[in-house]
């Protein structure tokens, strides 16, 4: 393996391992203040940090509110996924959230060929088979526990889902910087919207009060985390290629299963491990697939 293949592969894993430890800080401010509220501070965050360095690089004209509708659309789906992943974590087991985000991969397969015209292929469906059942052995004791509010981290999935496919649509209009800023502040201004919305709509669970110090701080974090998460994983892309890093996403799920034992006492049983693996082998498969095709 070539050194800038291994770099690239140590900066992807890095950075995926890096959004499981924004999730167990999720976790555990489970009840602190309202989702939309978190998700909108975490954004403020990466924006305020992204845009300092946008300005630095292209001028401050770079850092006007994009135009393009599907930039919008954009940060609306992340904002879905991160509200879903927040409520994910505070009613399942981190493992298990994270494990049932992984439908992702398929869940894209399955919208490019809606939204984007892929050719329906074998693999694709086999592979949502796969991940379909996978799910479902999963979910099994999470439905029995929560009821409805186990689908959460099929919001979540299917959200980065509707981003990734957004990304391939808005491919080349912008630098990688911007196109950074531009999902990050769409996605504050639609949260922050959302978070209005959900105070003045009375529930309990959306109403906003004033937080400890301790659960800004977090939220910060947070925003922190995600951002050099985001951008270890950029760097692994352009040192070795989408498709090289694209295993090295799984570490988010060792991590995931390693910070749930240690900090929450949620060791996943040989049900969810099966579960894992069979959605595991569903992504890999349809990785490997895609390779193929493009070697062939």
């Amino acid at each position: 393996m070539q050194n800038s293949d291994r770099a690239g592969l140590l900066y992807a894993l890095a950075g995926f391992c890096t959004l499981s430890v924004g999730d167990a800080i999720v976790k555990g401010m489970m009840g602190a203040w309202p989702a939309p509220a978190m998700a909108a501070t975490r954004y403020i965050v990466g924006s305020a940090l992204l845009a300092m360095l946008l300005a630095r690089s292209e001028g401050v004209k770079a850092l006007a509110l994009p135009r393009d509708k599907l930039q919008w659309l954009r940060g609306i789906a992340i904002s879905c996924s991160a509200i879903g992943m927040f409520f994910a974590v505070w009613v399942m087991p981190l493992s298990e959230a994270t494990t049932i985000a992984f439908t992702q991969p398929v869940i894209t397969a399955l919208l490019a060929m809606v939204f984007l015209g892929e050719r329906a292929r074998k693999s694709t469906w086999i592979a949502s088979g796969m991940a379909f059942v996978g799910v479902m052995i999963v979910l099994r004791p999470n439905f029995e526990a929560t009821g409805l509010a186990a689908l959460f981290p099929l919001m979540g999935a299917s959200g980065m889902a509707v981003t990734i496919i957004a990304n391939r649509k808005v491919h080349g209009r912008a630098s990688v910087l911007a196109m950074q800023y531009y999902m990050s502040v769409t996605a504050m201004i639609f949260l922050t919207i959302v978070t209005l919305a959900g105070h003045l709509s009375g529930l309990e669970p959306f109403t906003l009060t004033w937080p400890h110090w301790s659960v800004v701080a977090r939220c910060a974090l947070i925003g922190c985390t995600a951002t050099l998460a985001q951008w270890l994983i950029y760097m692994g892309t352009a040192r070795a290629g989408a498709g090289t890093i694209a295993p090295m996403t799984y570490g988010q799920l060792l991590m995931a299963i390693s910070l749930g034992a240690m900090f929450f006492g949620d060791v996943p049983d040989g049900l969810a491990m099966l579960g894992a693996a069979i959605i595991i082998g569903a992504g890999l498969y349809l990785w490997h697939d895609g390779r193929t095709r493009k070697q062939a």
